[in-house]
C-alpha cells in the first residue's frame, strides 16, 4: 500500500540517481529510432539556477522524456558556458578579498591557471541544480565551451571567416567598460535612468562674428569635438555653413557642417560632434570624413590629445573643470535639470563609454543573408511565429560584430604579429611562425594577440562544435541539425541569430529546424523580478518547499505562447494538490482492488462509466501527444490538468462507487481493471511534466495484478497511442447528462445560498425517455452527489422551484422553503449593480490611451486581469437572477 503522503524531499533525489546510473538518459542505439535532438543554452559557468533557468530547461526537459516515450533516439546535450567577463570578475572580486596579488601582478599564465583552479571546484553548480530540477540530460556528453574540442572548432571558424575576408581588425567605436578595460556586448550593457544636467554651452564662430549655442550630457567630450552640425533645412544656420567656430578650451578651429542627424526642433538645432565618443556622432563622423580624437585612456581618463591640465582626470573629474572653465570664459550658457539614460556595465556597475578602439569584426551583414533567407524558406520556424519579425529587424540591419575582448579568460585570438604589425592568423602559433618566417625570409619572433573572444562567438558554434565539428562524427550526422531550441527571447540576437549564421555558414545546414521562444517569469502581480524589488523566487527553495514536480507543472501550464508568467506560491502550492490529488486516487484504487487485468482491452468494456472513462482518456491522451508536438505546453497540460482532477479524481472515482463496492461481480471485476488502465496512461501522459511522482506511483503500483509489457522506468515506457474508436457516443451521452445535473444543480445552489443541510428533492420535468432512464437509474448517485432527498418526474415547475436545463432536459430545485426569495433577488440585483459599476469604471481606465501608456505593464494588466474577473463574477450573478425569475 501506498504511504500516506508523497514526500519529494526523499524521493526526488533517489528517483534521479536511479535514471542517472540506468544510462537511460543517453540516446537509444536502435539506428531506426528517428533522432531528436536538443542542445540546452549553456549557463554560465558562474551561475545559480534562477527562475529563467527552471522555466527554460522544464520545457526543455518536457519535450525530451514527451519524445524519448515516444520512442525517439533523444539527445538533450548539455554544457556550460565559460562566461568570459563574467568568471573573471568573479576570479578578481575573491582574489582581492583574500588580499592576494591582482590580476596584472599575478601575469596571465598565473592567473588563467588561477581561473581553472575556480572552475574544477565551483563551475558545477549549475549542472547539479539543473539534476534537482528532474532534467534528463545525458550528462556523459557534458560540454564547455573551453574545453579542447570546442576550443579547436573556435580556432578553425576564426581562421576560416578570416581567410574568406569576413573577420578583419578594424577602428570603430564599442561600448567600453573602464573598469575592466575591455569591449562589451550590447546584451552586458544595462540603461539605468539617472537625474543629469544639459549644460548648454556656447561655441565662438571663428570670425568673431557670433555664437552657436550647443548642449551636452558630457561636457569632458567636447575635448575631442571635430565639427558642429546643423540639420541643411534650418534656416538659421544656412549662411553658417562651411564656416567654422572656435573650440574653447582646446582653442582649434572645427567646422560648421550640414547633416540630416540634428532635429531643428530641439535646443538650438545644433549638434556638437564627437566621432570618437558618440554612436551616432560617429556615423556623422564617417560622412564628412572628420577627425576622430578619442581622449580617452583604457580607464576613461584624459589623454594626451587633450590640453596638458586635463591629462590624467578622470573623466567626471574632467567635466566638472570643463563645465567650470566654460563659466569663467563667459561661455555657459545654461544649466538644464533633465532625467536621462545612461548605458552601464551590467557586471561592473560604471558608466559604459561609446570608445573609438581597434578591434576584431566580423562581416555579420554577409553571414546573414543566408540566415534570413533560412527563416524565410520555413527551414527554421518560430514559435509563436511573430518572433520571426523581430529577428528579421535585426537580422535586417545587421552591423559588423566586434568579437574581440580585452580579458584574459576566453579563448584567445589565434593571430600572431610581427616586429612590424602584420598579423599571421593561423589556427596553431606553429603554423603562424612558419608562415612568419616564409613573409619575413628567416625565423622571425611572433607575438600574439592580447585578446580573448567574445564569448557569443564561441556560443554560436554550439549546436555543431559540441558535436564533434569540425571532425564528421557519428553524433554529428545522427543529432544535427537539431530539432527544437528554447529559449528567451532576449538573446534572440545575440544567440540565435549567430547559431543561424554561423551554422549555416560552416555546415550548409540550419541548427535547429524550430526556435521556440519562452515567456518571462514575473512576479504574482506581473512585475518584473529583481533583487533591489525584493521579489525575486529561488527555484531552489521553491522546490525545497513543494517539490520539483509542482514548480514544473506550474512553469509548463502557465507556459501559454506569447505571454508573461506571473508566478505565485499560491500557484505553486495549487498544482502540489494536483499531485496530491493523484496520489490519494491511487490509494483509493489500491484500497478497492483495482489491478492489471491480464489481457486487458479498453475497447471491450460495457458499463457505461468504464466506457466513458476509456472515451475521455483517449481524447485526453491525443489532445496531449498533438500540443506537446506543438509545443503548446500550457494547452497540454490544461488538459492533463482536467482530464486527472475533474474527469479520474472526481467524477469517475465518485461515481464508480457502487460498482467497486456492488453485488455485480462482473461489473466490479471490468471496473478495477479499467480503473488501473486508465492510472498507468495519466502516469504515462503526465511524467513528462511531473516525472517524480510518476515515477514513484509507477514503482510502486507495478505489482498490482498482471504484469506490465514495460517493466523499466516509467521514463521509458511507450507512449498512448489510443485509436479514435475507443470513444462511446452513448456512453458519453448518458454519463454526461448525470455529471451536468449534478454541476448544474450545485450552481444553483451556490449562487441562492442554499444551505448545505437543505435537502430538496430534484424533480424532472421535460426529458426524453432515453435520459428518464438514465437519471433514474442514476437516483442514488445524484441524490448523493447534489446533496437532494430524492430525483422523481413532475409535469410542471411548483411555486418556489428554480429550473435548470442541461442536455435538452429541464430539471428543477424547488428551494423556496430555504431561502428567502426576494432578499435573494436583491442581494443578487445589489451584487450585479456594484460589478457593473466596477466593470464601467475599469472599462474606461483601459479605454484611456494616455493611462495605457504611462501606466507601468504590471498595473495595466492588472486591470484588464480585474475587468475580466468582474465580468465573469456578473455572468454567474446575472444567470442566478435569471433562474429566480422563474420562482414564483
Amino acid at each position: 500500500m501506498l504511504d500516506k503522503t508523497f514526500d519529494p524531499k526523499t524521493a526526488e533525489p533517489r528517483l534521479y540517481e536511479a535514471w542517472e546510473q540506468s544510462g537511460r538518459f543517453a540516446p537509444t542505439d536502435d539506428p531506426n529510432a528517428e533522432p531528436f535532438s536538443i542542445v540546452i543554452p549553456p549557463p554560465n559557468v558562474t551561475g545559480s539556477l534562477h527562475i529563467g533557468h527552471a522555466l527554460n530547461n522544464t520545457l526543455q526537459d518536457v519535450l525530451i522524456r514527451f519524445e524519448r516515450m515516444r520512442g525517439k533516439a533523444t539527445l538533450w546535450l548539455p554544457g556550460t558556458d565559460h562566461a568570459g567577463i563574467a568568471t573573471q570578475m568573479v576570479v578578481e572580486r575573491q582574489l582581492a578579498e583574500q588580499g592576494n596579488q591582482s590580476r596584472r601582478d599575478m601575469g596571465r599564465e598565473d592567473f588563467v591557471a588561477k581561473v581553472w583552479e575556480w572552475k574544477a571546484k565551483s563551475g558545477g553548480t549549475i549542472v547539479n541544480q539543473l539534476r534537482r530540477l528532474g532534467a534528463s540530460c545525458d550528462w556523459s556528453r557534458e560540454r564547455f565551451t573551453l574545453d579542447e574540442g570546442l576550443s579547436a572548432a573556435v580556432r578553425k571558424v576564426f581562421v576560416q571567416l578570416h581567410k574568406e575576408k569576413l573577420i578583419y581588425r578594424d577602428k570603430r567605436l564599442v561600448n567600453w567598460d573602464p573598469h575592466f578595460q575591455t569591449a562589451i556586448s550590447d546584451l552586458e550593457v544595462e540603461a539605468r535612468e539617472v537625474d543629469g544636467h544639459y549644460w548648454h554651452f556656447a561655441y565662438p564662430l571663428e570670425d568673431g562674428s557670433g555664437e552657436i549655442v550647443v548642449a551636452t550630457t558630457r561636457p569632458e567630450t567636447m575635448l575631442g569635438d571635430t565639427a558642429v552640425a546643423v540639420h541643411p533645412s534650418d534656416e538659421r544656420y544656412k549662411a553658417l555653413v562651411g564656416k567654422a567656430v572656435r573650440l574653447p578650451i582646446v582653442n582649434r578651429p572645427i567646422p560648421i557642417i550640414a547633416d540630416e542627424y540634428p532635429d531643428p526642433e530641439k535646443g538650438s538645432g545644433a549638434v556638437k560632434i564627437t566621432p570618437a565618443h558618440d554612436f551616432n556622432d560617429f556615423a556623422v563622423g564617417k560622412r564628412h570624413n572628420l577627425p576622430m580624437i578619442n581622449v580617452f585612456d583604457d580607464f576613461a581618463r584624459i589623454n594626451d590629445n587633450a590640453p596638458p591640465e586635463y591629462r590624467g582626470l578622470d573623466r567626471f573629474a574632467a567635466r566638472k573643470k570643463v563645465v567650470e572653465e566654460f563659466e569663467r570664459l563667459g561661455l555657459l550658457r545654461e544649466i538644464e535639470k533633465t532625467k536621462h539614460t545612461v548605458p552601464h556595465g551590467d557586471r561592473s556597475g560604471v558608466v559604459v563609454e561609446p570608445y573609438l578602439t581597434d578591434q576584431w569584426y566580423v562581416a555579420a551583414d554577409v553571414l546573414a543573408q543566408p540566415a534570413i533567407a533560412a527563416v524565410e524558406k520555413g527551414e527554421t520556424v518560430f514559435v509563436p511565429k511573430n518572433w520571426e519579425k523581430t529577428y528579421f529587424e535585426w537580422m535586417r540591419n545587421i552591423q559588423p560584430w566586434c568579437v574581440s575582448r580585452q580579458l584574459w579568460w576566453g579563448h584567445r585570438i589565434p593571430a600572431w604579429y610581427g616586429p612590424d604589425g602584420k598579423a599571421f592568423v593561423e589556427e596553431s602559433e606553429a603554423e603562424a611562425q612558419k608562415k612568419a618566417d616564409e613573409h619575413y625570409g628567416r625565423p622571425t619572433p611572433l607575438k600574439q594577440d592580447e585578446d580573448v573572444l567574445d564569448t557569443w562567438f564561441s556560443s554560436g558554434l554550439w549546436p555543431f562544435s559540441t558535436m564533434g565539428w569540425p571532425e564528421k562524427t557519428s553524433d554529428l550526422a545522427r543529432f544535427y541539425p537539431t530539432h527544437t531550441l528554447i529559449t528567451g527571447f532576449d538573446i534572440i540576437f545575440f544567440w540565435v541569430a549567430r547559431m543561424m549564421m554561423q551554422g549555416i555558414h560552416f555546415t550548409g545546414e540550419v541548427p535547429f529546424k524550430r526556435v521556440f521562444i519562452n515567456a518571462l517569469v514575473r512576479d504574482a502581480t506581473g512585475a518584473k523580478m529583481s533583487k533591489s524589488k525584493g521579489n525575486v523566487m529561488d527555484p531552489l527553495e521553491l522546490v525545497d518547499e513543494f517539490g520539483a514536480d509542482a514548480l514544473r507543472f506550474t512553469l509548463t501550464a502557465m507556459s501559454g505562447q506569447a505571454r508573461d508568467i506571473k508566478l505565485s506560491k499560491q500557484r505553486i502550492e495549487g498544482y502540489r494538490n494536483f499531485g496530491t490529488k493523484l496520489w490519494n486516487a491511487t490509494r483509493f484504487c489500491q484500497m478497492n482492488g483495482c489491478a492489471r487485468a491480464e489481457g486487458f482491452d479498453p475497447a471491450a468494456v460495457k458499463a457505461p462509466l468504464n466506457r466513458w472513462i476509456v472515451g475521455e482518456t483517449m481524447r485526453t491522451a491525443r489532445a496531449v501527444t498533438a500540443a506537446l508536438a506543438d509545443c503548446g505546453f500550457g494547452e497540454g497540460t490544461e488538459q492533463l490538468y482536467r482530464f486527472i482532477w475533474n474527469q479520474f479524481c472526481d467524477w469517475y472515482v465518485e461515481l464508480a462507487k457502487p460498482l467497486l463496492t456492488g453485488a455485480d461481480e462482473a461489473a466490479k471485476a471490468e471496473t478495477q481493471a479499467t480503473a488501473a488502465w486508465v492510472l498507468d496512461v495519466i502516469l504515462t501522459l503526465l511524467h513528462p511534466v511531473m516525472p517524480f511522482i510518476t515515477e514513484e506511483l509507477w514503482t510502486q503500483t507495478q505489482d498490482l495484478g498482471a504484469k506490465r509489457s514495460h517493466a523499466g522506468f516509467l521514463m521509458t515506457a511507450p507512449w498512448p497511442d489510443l485509436p479514435e474508436s475507443l470513444a462511446d457516443a452513448a456512453a458519453d451521452a448518458e454519463i454526461g447528462l448525470i455529471i451536468a445535473a449534478i454541476t448544474e444543480g450545485r450552481s444553483v445552489r451556490s449562487g441562492l445560498n442554499v444551505p448545505l443541510s437543505a435537502q430538496p428533492p430534484l424533480l424532472v420535468l421535460d426529458a426524453t425517455p432515453d435520459q428518464r432512464r438514465v437519471l433514474e437509474g442514476g437516483a442514488a448517485l445524484i441524490a448523493r452527489l447534489l446533496r437532494v432527498s430524492e430525483v422523481r418526474f413532475a409535469d410542471a415547475v411548483p411555486a418556489g422551484a428554480i429550473p435548470y436545463v442541461v442536455d435538452g432536459a429541464t430539471l428543477a430545485l424547488p428551494v423556496a422553503e430555504f431561502i428567502d426569495i426576494a432578499a435573494e433577488r436583491a442581494r443578487l440585483t445589489k451584487e450585479v449593480a456594484n460589478l457593473t459599476a466596477d466593470i464601467e469604471k475599469t472599462a474606461k481606465k483601459l479605454g484611456n490611451a494616455d493611462f495605457i501608456a504611462r501606466a507601468p505593464e504590471e498595473v495595466v494588466e492588472e486591470n484588464r486581469e480585474r475587468l475580466a474577473e468582474a465580468e465573469a463574477a456578473r455572468a454567474k450573478l446575472s444567470e442566478a437572477l435569471a433562474r429566480l425569475s422563474g420562482a414564483a
